[in-house]
């Protein structure tokens, strides 16, 4: 046989074989299928552990190891309060960063407070108040956080409020532009917990970088007064750039008492949100740990009921 035909089967059954393996790949699941992506991923709101931060027990700088170390949790969402001053402090900004990357550990936003009403009734206060913010926008793009959240605080009318609101957040969304960092609000009291208030907020505003950060249990207007939190999830959900999970206690079956939390990540998951839902805990019952992980439970069960 001569050495042209030996090489002609040769390459005959590659091929054969060739397409036969093709024939197996098209019956094979696709690689992604093993890795699909969960229907929404968990992440550490830092005010969950905000006693042991106050007390002294945590340092702001050991956040990100602790929550992937004691909670296998690989997303941080941090609150300005911890590192007040350290907005504009490059060398404590660049060991919060190295410690993250460290670990693997992303970076999600920080939440801001006290640093002025952004919707506040006099003009120069409340550009202040934008000022006041631009700092955290830069630390946050430093850190690769996608966002900082904000409070929508105001005073007047309804409707004044609500002009208010919308010019102080416009101001503040154009300059997390120029950063590519998004300005997201909380319902967090006051006429912020009303959804179709600052779902109107956000409409007004109307620019790309602004956004909402529902929680589940922040819906109370006024003492004994409150708005229905899961109609305010609802209309905050459409704007959404960042979800909340907030807990208090907890039943015997794991369940949280206040809000039904399958009933909840319906309303998130319907929106077409799967990005990062925070646990923040706040309850008194549980010590800190066991509330932060008794969430991370449920909300990993409700998970793996709706993705069944």
């Amino acid at each position: 046989m001569s050495r042209h035909h030996d090489r002609r089967e040769f390459l005959k059954r590659s091929a054969q074989l060739s397409a036969g393996l093709g024939l197996l790949g098209a019956f094979a699941p696709p690689a992604s299928a093993a890795e699909k992506e969960p229907l929404f991923r968990i992440s550490l709101a830092e005010w969950s552990l905000h006693r042991a931060l106050k007390g002294g027990k945590l340092d702001n700088l050991d956040f990100a190891k602790t929550a992937k170390q004691d909670y296998g949790i690989e997303a941080v969402e941090y609150v300005n309060q911890f590192f007040k001053d350290k907005a504009k402090d490059q060398k404590y900004l660049a060991e919060m960063k190295k410690r993250a990357a460290d670990l693997g550990v992303k970076s999600l936003l920080i939440m801001i407070d006290g640093e002025g009403a952004l919707g506040d009734a006099d003009e120069k206060k409340r550009l202040a108040a934008v000022e006041k913010h631009y700092p955290w926008v830069e630390a946050a793009k430093y850190l690769g956080c996608h966002a900082i959240r904000v409070n929508a605080a105001s005073s007047g009318s309804y409707d004044e409020q609500l002009e208010r609101a919308a010019d102080g957040l416009r101001r503040l969304s154009e300059f997390g532009d120029q950063h590519e960092i998004e300005v997201i609000v909380e319902n967090h009291g006051g006429l912020s917990s009303n959804g179709q208030w600052l779902a109107a907020v956000i409409k007004k505003v109307g620019h790309k970088r602004c956004g909402t950060l529902p929680d589940f249990g922040n819906f109370r207007l006024a003492e004994r007064k409150y708005y229905d939190r899961y109609k305010g999830v609802a209309e905050l959900m459409p704007y959404a750039k960042a979800v909340s999970a907030k807990s208090h206690d907890f039943n015997e079956q794991g369940e949280e008492t206040e809000t039904d939390y399958r009933k909840m990540m319906k309303i998130v998951l319907d929106a077409g949100y799967h990005g990062y839902v925070g646990i923040e805990y706040e309850g008194s019952q549980l010590s800190e740990p066991e509330g932060i992980k008794a969430t991370k439970k449920l909300l990993e069960k409700v998970r793996a009921e709706l993705s069944a």
